[in-house]
């Protein structure tokens, strides 16, 4: 199949009908170039920019990993593996991360991927096992390098580059301009491909609620009643702070998840699962979601604290007033305290009024089934087995993710009791599984 033809049978399968400014621009510099620094925004598509360029890269008679790709977190690991699965090819896939079960990886390393993707730490670990051949690796991607090494995983790079003789190209992703490229990443001459002027954006509104007390969770109460019931992202400095606010909310009547890098790695997963599909509205959390994470588009972004870098700022912005859609950022400031020099000129005053009733509780609660693709289930054994057993119609599934060893699924509030109540002594595909809602 010629190569237009593919990419525009991947950007069906994807739901794209073209590549942007900043896409094309990427894939032609990624198949030509030796070397490439690519800056975009967060939400601007770079996952699909390097990806189409390394599917080019590939050769189908090397059956050991080809390109290798280092992220900063599980979650955007585990996100660009969607991604790629998306795409239909014919090469495999895997992740590797810290919190994964090592004897999984192992097997899937045994019949190695074209592609791997993992964290600094865990993919140092499978380096030290040899659990995979680095001779054929002639790619390497970087992606999120900043965060990588805002994170202190600089000495875990410099150990995976390091044993990496083969390689040929060099591909470095950032959300941000302001970037050092220490000398062990062999960066010789990059092409640079700047697009985060993009970040501008002329759709995001910034709003200034000032709260009147200097504990300011009656501000915020009253701030997410007036939204209308619509979802929100709530950006905190510091982990602890995340699990006050959230139950401090919850004990005012709204429903709140929270969601920071102290968390096990099983209850991040099962808190975003539920933010994704609708069952929670309002996540509080650290800058660990303001980028590298698969969650919807937000309409609300609320700093109840401000960062302390203009970086990070615009980074959490990015996660509304994407693709065109408008947003708005909302400011909690106490009357009396100032805003940091980073944020300029005059912001207008939200006026939040402390009558408005409780946000609608979320349309769909989620449903945890204890096997996944590894258990050989699949998202139509689960739809089967909810509207025969279930006795559920099509309309109250929302949506389905299969991981490997569980699943979740959306299900209309309104009749979760009525499917437990019907499942509960079913089998799936002759098999009992636990299926519970999730928390």
């Amino acid at each position: 199949m010629k190569e237009e033809d593919q990419n525009k049978n991947i950007l069906s399968g994807l739901g794209i009908e073209s590549l942007n400014e900043m896409q094309e621009a990427a894939r032609h510099a990624i198949i030509k170039e030796r070397n490439v620094l690519l800056l975009s925004p967060t939400g601007s598509g770079k996952t699909l920019a390097f990806l189409l360029p390394v599917l080019q890269l590939l050769d189908e008679s090397i059956a050991k990993v080809q390109c290798l790709i280092v992220v900063p977190s599980r979650e955007l690991a585990l996100q660009i593996e969607q991604v790629w699965k998306k795409m239909g090819t014919k090469f495999k896939v895997n992740v590797c991360y810290g919190g994964h079960a090592m004897d999984t990886e192992l097997k899937n390393l045994s019949s190695p991927p074209a592609l791997l993707i993992g964290t600094p730490g865990r993919l140092t670990d499978h380096l030290e096992r040899k659990s995979f051949d680095t001779g054929s690796i002639k790619t390497l991607v970087l992606d999120e390098f900043d965060k990588s090494l805002q994170l202190g995983f600089r000495d875990g790079m410099n150990t995976i580059i390091g044993q990496l003789p083969r390689l040929q190209k060099r591909v470095l992703l950032s959300a941000t301009s302001d970037i050092e490229i220490p000398d062990f990443v062999k960066m010789e001459s990059p092409v640079t491909l700047d697009y985060t002027e993009e970040e501008k954006n002329e759709a995001l509104s910034v709003r200034l609620v000032l709260s009147p007390e200097k504990d300011k969770i009656d501000t915020l109460f009253h701030l997410l009643c007036s939204l209308n019931s619509e979802p929100a992202l709530i950006f905190c400095n510091h982990r602890e702070v995340t699990e006050r606010i959230s139950g401090l909310l919850h004990r005012k009547g709204i429903e709140t998840g929270y969601y920071h890098g102290g968390m096990d790695q099983d209850d991040r997963e099962r808190i975003l699962v539920r933010f994704r599909n609708g069952s929670l509205h309002y996540l509080v959390t650290t800058d660990l979601a303001a980028r590298g994470l698969d969650i919807p588009e937000m309409k609300h972004v609320i700093h109840y604290h401000l960062p302390v870098k203009e970086s990070e700022f615009v980074h959490r912005n990015g996660r509304t007033a994407r693709m065109h859609a408008s947003g708005t950022a909302y400011i909690i400031q106490f009357k009396e305290d100032k805003l940091p020099d980073y944020i300029s000129g005059t912001l207008d005053v939200l006026p939040v009024a402390a009558d408005n009733p409780l946000p609608d509780p979320p349309e769909y609660q989620t449903i945890y089934v204890s096997g996944g693709k590894k258990n050989k289930l699949n998202k139509s054994d689960i739809v089967g087995f909810f509207l025969q057993k279930g006795k559920l119609d099509k309309s109250d599934l929302g949506l389905i993710e299969v991981k490997d060893f569980v699943s979740f699924v959306a299900v209309r509030a309104s009749v979760v009791k009525t499917l437990l109540t019907n499942i509960r002594d079913e089998k799936m595909k002759g098999k009992k599984y636990k299926i519970e809602v999730a928390r």
